[in-house]
């Protein structure tokens, strides 16, 4: 790593949408799914980083509400791959004291993988490590919606006056709401977009691009964000003078 990463300035919460697997394997004359297969040791290597580092949060972006217009031949490979990560991996969670969460519209996931997914998160839920949220069937314009459906019905309930929604109350509402915010969102392959990924929750996120495909991103990699993220100055609408007077309380 080219620089010292402080405790006190690694992000509580990291976001990456992994990206590249396609291209990976292409480069190698191998099928798209190949390349999903390699990026698999690359999520165990970043929430091994994490552990390690003490980062409290990794919501990875796995499946996008977008990505059933893939060729069905891949994205049928894409949902056996989540099968047998769910089924081999969740083991060694557990073991390392991590929680998972997926959060998405699952009902389109079919009946065994939203078994799969309901016993690994009831194994892991009394876990106090990392916070694994993995992002599946998602979509940030979705997730938006979902909560204003949620909002609607407490009103006509009831259950909230319309005056009392605040932005507080919206957050609790969506997905990973309970969590804090993603300080940093990393998105590999080398393209320079947030695809409908936690609209609403990366309001204040720091971004960092980096052309290293996912398959090869690892803790080098990881950390090689995580030291930029450290350089930035997150001022929230203050200053810079307000920000550096705030240090000195």
């Amino acid at each position: 790593m080219s620089k010292e990463v402080a405790l006190s300035t690694v992000p509580r919460h990291v976001a990456i949408i992994m990206d590249g697997n396609n291209r990976w394997a292409k480069k190698r004359f191998l099928p798209g799914v190949a390349g999903h297969k390699a990026g698999v040791k690359s999520v165990r290597a970043v929430i091994d980083t994490c552990i390690k580092h003490g980062i409290e949060v990794l919501t990875l972006f796995a499946f996008s509400s977008e990505n059933w217009r893939r060729p069905e031949d891949e994205v049928n490979a894409l949902m056996s791959l989540f099968v047998y990560v769910l089924e081999r991996e969740v083991k060694k969670l557990h073991k390392s004291n991590v929680r998972l969460r997926v959060v998405g519209e699952r009902e389109r996931l079919g009946v065994q993988l939203n078994k799969l997914i309901d016993s690994a998160e009831a194994l892991t839920c009394n876990n106090t490590g990392l916070v694994l949220a993995v992002a599946a069937n998602y979509g940030g314009q979705w997730d938006v919606v979902n909560a204003c459906k949620k909002l609607v019905a407490q009103v006509q309930a009831g259950e909230l006056a319309c005056d009392d929604i605040s932005e507080d109350v919206f957050n609790a509402a969506v997905s990973l709401g309970d969590l804090p915010a993603p300080d940093l969102c990393i998105r590999t392959g080398g393209e320079k977009r947030i695809s409908n990924f936690l609209l609403w929750q990366m309001a204040y996120t720091e971004f960092y691009f980096t052309p290293t495909l996912w398959p090869d991103f690892r803790e080098k990699q990881l950390l090689e964000a995580v030291a930029d993220f450290s350089g930035r100055q997150r001022r929230f609408g203050h200053t810079t003078e307000q920000v550096e007077a705030m240090k000195g309380v």
